[in-house]
């Protein structure tokens, strides 16, 4: 077997691998692509088992698409752990190839989740039309400035048909005039394509039985139940609703020492796209559940509009994991709650008799499985 440890450039590699068989260690700097796709490739006719070891990086998908194609094994690693397990200070390529090997011989190497290809493709699509959808915005904001310059205040009433055709009456200078024709064809361009991106999502979203049963929580769609799906993966990932909240960026970043504990803002770690649909998708939520809006404005109140929403946000997060990881839809979580399996019951418990924490545990699990729903 060859193990190779890979430290990952857009331009370059440079691999650190040794023979198990042999124990010979060798090194070797690969420019990208020809010289590391034939390199590889000669490996692959040597018809030895090979594992390759590299840091989570972008710009990798057709390095990652070469080694499946030739039935390697592929490690990706967390880089901030790896960083943390680097004990010199000097810091070269070599001496990072070096240590992915080590760890991956020493059994030490940190592995992380990787989505398959279809997960990730998906996630293309939504990442296309959240693109699509900001830069539209970006295009009507400075539709309004230009109305506004023109003493033309109306708002939303200026993408109907009549503000439309004033915003085109106002007579501009040359290339202002330019600018509002140009503006208004990119517009006219985006609009439908939106359209279509949004009815793809609509269409996996109808195939997708998780993405359904989250679809069912209030101010949840097809775009934030479908993203939900694709990024968070499989449930049992995550032990308990903390992970995912950490997972999603959506915790506080802590600097404690001592007896001095010291939480600042969200830590922002993780998917992006996600943690931004659940704010939006909360705020929903906040008008649609009387519950959720008392809660809201009672933060709000205390500690500002801005952390009331993130507070929502990680709320909700909370909830679709557990829906997702039960296989629940939002009526028979607002039944039993997201911890029904906790609970004790009557009639399991024998009087006079005590048991222990595991056990009500187990006995409550049976118990609500057995509730028709």
């Amino acid at each position: 077997m060859m193990i190779i440890g890979c430290d990952y450039h857009p331009a370059f590699q440079q691999i650190a691998f040794v023979d198990t068989d042999t124990g010979e260690l060798r090194e070797r700097r690969l420019q990208h692509r020809e010289e590391a796709e034939k390199f590889y490739r000669n490996l692959a006719a040597q018809e030895m088992k090979m594992r390759v070891g590299m840091e989570a990086s972008g710009h990798a998908r057709w390095f990652e698409r070469l080694l499946a194609e030739l039935n390697f094994e592929l490690w990706i690693g967390d880089a901030a752990v790896i960083h943390t397990k680097r004990v010199r200070k000097q810091k070269t390529d070599r001496q990072d190839a070096q240590l992915i090997l080590q760890l991956m011989m020493e059994d030490r190497f940190p592995r992380i989740w990787v989505a398959n290809w279809e997960n990730r493709d998906l996630r293309q699509l939504l990442w296309h039309r959240h693109r699509m959808v900001q830069t539209r915005t970006r295009i009507m904001n400075q539709l309004q400035a230009v109305a506004l310059n023109e003493g033309l205040r109306c708002k939303k009433r200026l993408w109907r048909e009549a503000g439309r055709e004033q915003l085109e009456s106002f007579p501009l200078a040359p290339w202002a005039s330019r600018r509002r024709r140009d503006l208004l064809e990119v517009l006219d361009r985006l609009t439908p394509t939106i359209t279509e991106l949004s009815q793809a999502i609509e269409q996996e979203a109808e195939k997708c039985p998780t993405a359904q049963r989250l679809r069912t929580h209030p101010g949840v769609g097809s775009l934030t139940a479908l993203a939900f799906v694709l990024i968070i993966g499989s449930a049992e990932r995550f032990q308990c609703s903390k992970q995912i909240a950490s997972c999603l960026g959506l915790v506080p970043s802590e600097d404690s020492s001592g007896d001095r504990r010291r939480l600042g803002h969200i830590s922002k770690q993780g998917n992006a796209l996600l943690r931004f649909l659940l704010v939006e998708a909360a705020q929903v939520t906040v008008r649609s559940i009387p519950e959720w809006r008392s809660k809201y404005f009672h933060l709000a109140m205390r500690r500002g509009r801005k952390i009331a929403k993130v507070a929502m946000a990680r709320k909700l997060a909370i909830q679709l994991f557990w829906m997702m990881r039960k296989g629940w839809d939002y009526e028979q979580v607002n039944r039993f709650g997201p911890h029904a399996g906790w609970v004790l019951s009557r009639e399991n418990i024998q009087p006079g008799r005590r048991r222990g924490k595991n056990a009500r545990k187990a006995i409550w699990a049976g118990a609500i499985a057995r509730v028709p729903v």
